[in-house]
């Protein structure tokens, strides 16, 4: 029997995508590639944008031609936050949400038994638990995420996920120091903690992302811990200056802005305004040597008119922003922002994504530049030709020529250029080919 996986979304559906293939293993399966036939398809969906329900939707679509016999299940965020629209996609024979994970693989079994369709769809509740899962191999991959933290409670007007993912729920500090301990043996030297709301880890039970960071930091064998995307506000004077006494912390932060704009920022019932957010990256960088600050940025918010696009770009190019994910607003049913007046065209949002992708392609070429001269240490992952490709501490992509194998490995490269989006240098003497 052979199972394959379809992930869309973030970091958190990655992690749980890979707990998932963990079980069906365990259970007999061949783990297949989603091009490839099998016997089990599932999709693992995101529903932040319209776009990522389409997908779903085609995925589905393009399995059950692929094998009209196969068991095909649609499980994550789609389902959970709107469930009619997903019961209505007639090619999936079971339909969960992420409370149901745990009951995916006996689902599976029902229908091949010869029930004809499994609904498990339950709602969140106030005081619900962390899902207890455990990730051990994330398939050839050199860096390990790792679920701290689930739920949101935030409820921004344009976002859906508090509806899909629930209160927040934090991982038991033990829980997370065993799993990392498994991670180190099987060989993972950087673990990206990821989260829902990460900011929010420990609310729930009275810790705070910093106990998680220290506790990562503190795994024998992991040499690197990463922080997922973060909501800025929650990052508090305290909590930075402890983290930068942590060596293995990556001086790499990702602080979702949305606009450069604060009467955008209110609309968006966000819970900073620009001054507290350039705050907090002043800070980062003084407390972390070399820090890369990287963001997503919305376009075409309701209302947004010309002068605020024309403030939130002044506002980004004066950040100096590492890297930058642009994205154009898209009304979610169920959300605030979806009946706001002032809904903005597609071509006007299609013109403001361009206006900010090329202030951001400007800063974050300034900041490669602003590498060139360092010596980086640097994991290395992926291999093309000649030239290996690694990211270094603060997630500079680097690439160097080396005949050796260092794939996994960490190496200090000095860097020398920037070419195209990555910064290209050379192994420091010492390592397997210093040329």
């Amino acid at each position: 029997m052979r199972a394959a996986f379809f992930t869309l979304g973030c970091k958190v559906n990655q992690y749980e995508s890979a707990v998932m293939m963990q079980q069906f293993a365990a259970a007999g399966y061949d783990i297949a590639e989603p091009d490839e036939e099998a016997d089990v398809y599932v999709v693992n969906s995101c529903t932040v944008t319209a776009a990522g329900d389409k997908k779903s939707r085609q995925a589905l679509r393009r399995f059950r031609r692929q094998n009209p016999s196969a068991v095909l299940c649609l499980c994550g965020c789609f389902p959970q936050a709107f469930p009619e629209q997903a019961a209505a996609i007639a090619e999936a024979d079971i339909i969960m949400g992420p409370k149901n994970r745990a009951g995916l693989l006996d689902a599976v079994q029902k229908i091949r038994m010869g029930e004809t369709r499994i609904i498990n769809i339950a709602p969140h509740a106030k005081n619900e638990s962390f899902e207890g899962m455990r990730a051990r191999d994330f398939h050839a991959r050199t860096r390990a995420f790792v679920k701290i933290q689930d739920g949101c409670e935030r409820f921004c007007a344009y976002c859906i996920i508090p509806k899909a993912r629930g209160p927040v729920r934090s991982k038991k500090l033990e829980d997370l120091r065993l799993e990392l301990e498994e991670l180190a043996q099987a060989g993972y030297k950087e673990v990206v903690l990821a989260g829902i709301n990460l900011s929010s880890y420990g609310v729930d039970t009275g810790l705070r992302l910093l106990d998680a960071v220290t506790a990562a930091c503190g795994v024998g064998g992991i040499e690197r811990v990463r922080l997922g995307s973060l909501e800025p506000e929650l990052l508090t004077p305290g909590d930075i200056e402890a983290m930068s006494g942590l060596d293995k912390l990556c001086p790499q932060f990702h602080l979702s802005l949305q606009s450069g704009c604060d009467t955008v920022l209110r609309r968006m019932r966000r819970h900073y305004d620009t001054a507290a957010y350039a705050a907090i990256v002043d800070n980062l960088r003084r407390s972390f040597k070399n820090a890369a600050i990287t963001t997503d940025i919305m376009v075409g918010f309701p209302g947004e008119s010309e002068e605020e696009h024309r403030q939130s770009m002044e506002f980004v190019a004066g950040t100096g922003f590492a890297r930058g994910h642009i994205f154009a607003f898209s009304p979610r049913p169920g959300t605030a922002a979806a009946n706001m007046d002032g809904q903005i065209g597609n071509t006007v949002k299609a013109r403001r994504s361009r206006d900010m992708a090329a202030v951001i392609d400007r800063s974050q070429k300034a900041f490669l530049q602003g590498q060139v001269g360092t010596t980086a240490r640097v994991l290395f992952e992926t291999r093309e030709g000649g030239c290996w490709q690694g990211y270094s501490m603060n997630y500079t992509p680097v690439r160097v020529l080396c005949d050796g194998h260092i794939g996994g490995a960490i190496h200090d490269i000095n860097l020398t250029a920037v070419e195209d989006d990555a910064c290209s240098g050379w192994l420091a003497p010492g390592g397997p080919d210093d040329r």
